[in-house]
């Protein structure tokens, strides 16, 4: 791609903020009071040199197919990692195997088909998973939860492109509801506008993408109030995975905008954010060309990358004054951890370390895998925020 090197973007960010990136030895993300956590630790320097090599190759993947680009740590030059490719294949199976979720209740916030919002009741008991309506977790299915429920907000990933939509992570919205939150999943416009379709493989619409999103964050206290009234909004978690993910951290940060931007708005009361598997660090995902370079394509192409990254890149919005926990997986090949970690690292030069859990054994996809035990830990999470735990 033509415009400006990610690591020259990346440079010139830090200058204008008064960062100098630290030596190996000194670098931050941990907190001797526990603000931040690692469990596992990052590649070696040995590693990283030979996944750069990898990425080159899994990039001439054809474009209709790439919704999540593989990244492959540990791969030998010329020759992709096996294992971690059937590992991740796996995990997405098992993850895609599940039947969507009716809701309890679907709003619009606007006039585009997209611009809707599925309301999943809480439930108590925390039953199984059902693959529809009448279930313990579809609609019109289990027994009602206390009133006034922590709400957990949901954003959905699939590296912004129109062919995933949110029916692919309503399972999850469905587990937590069995959690006995009061959850509201978010749709959102993606790909390209015009003709583009879903058959395209260009990722984000600019500006629709964060429109929709800003749009359903302003409207969504009274869409609660009046859908879900078991939603304490007052107990607000935004969590999101993947590309949903960054905009659950740049959601939270609306207030921190540049005082040009359309979306920006006066801070919120969140009680936090937990995001999974983030694509945290847009500069980070570009050098990395996390699915397929999608951040720039967001962001409208290479030649409006570098301008465009204070109004979208959540690095550029340190420190949010919001509580925010990620978690990732350890063996992650479509969003390598690396792009967490770079945020992690970001937010304690800003002087707010997150929280940061790297979950060994796991990939990109247990994280929404509502039979997994890294779905589990990330409902944890979310009660840590909420205060349910």
């Amino acid at each position: 791609m033509s415009g400006p090197k990610p690591s020259a973007v990346r440079r010139r960010r830090e200058a204008s903020r008064g960062l100098a990136r630290p030596r190996a030895a000194e670098r931050p993300g941990r907190s001797p009071n526990g603000q931040a956590e690692r469990v596992g630790r990052s590649p070696s320097g040995q590693a990283e040199r030979v996944g750069r090599a990898a990425e080159r190759l899994v990039r001439i993947a054809e474009r209709e197919r790439v919704a999540h680009m593989p990244y492959m740590p540990g791969a030998v030059p010329g020759q992709p990692d096996e294992d971690a490719v059937a590992q991740d294949a796996a995990e997405a199976e098992a993850a895609f195997s599940h039947e969507a979720v009716a809701p309890d209740a679907t709003a619009s916030y606007g006039t585009h088909p997209d611009q809707l919002v599925d309301f999943y009741a809480p439930r108590s008991g925390g039953g199984s998973l059902s693959g529809g309506p009448g279930g313990s977790n579809g609609a019109g299915g289990g027994s009602s939860a206390p009133a006034r429920a922590p709400l957990v907000v949901v954003l959905h990933g699939g590296a912004w492109r129109a062919a995933y939509d949110r029916r692919h992570i309503s399972p999850f919205a469905a587990f937590l509801a069995g959690r006995g939150f009061a959850v509201a999943s978010v749709e959102y416009r993606r790909g390209p506008g015009g003709d583009g379709g879903v058959e395209s493989g260009e990722a984000g619409r600019w500006p629709e993408t964060f429109d929709d999103v800003a749009a359903a964050m302003d409207a969504l206290p009274d869409l609660a109030a009046g859908v879900l009234p078991q939603a304490d909004v007052g107990r607000t978690v935004v969590t999101g995975h993947s590309a949903g993910g960054h905009l659950a951290l740049w959601a939270s940060a609306r207030h921190l905008l540049p005082a040009d931007s359309p979306w920006r708005a006066a801070a919120t009361p969140l009680r936090g954010v937990v995001a999974l598997a983030p694509i945290a660090d847009l500069v980070r995902a570009e050098e990395l060309g996390v699915c397929s370079h999608a951040s720039a394509q967001l962001l409208g192409g290479a030649g409006r990358f570098e301008e465009r990254l204070p109004y979208a890149d959540p690095v550029a919005l340190l420190p949010t004054g919001v509580a925010t926990t990620l978690v990732q997986g350890r063996t992650d090949i479509v969003v390598p951890p690396r792009v967490a970690e770079s945020f992690a690292d970001a937010a304690a030069k800003a002087g707010e370390p997150v929280r940061l859990v790297l979950l060994d054994g796991a990939g990109h996809f247990p994280l929404i895998d509502p039979v997994t035990e890294a779905c589990a830990r990330v409902a944890e999470e979310i009660a840590r925020l909420a205060r349910l735990a």
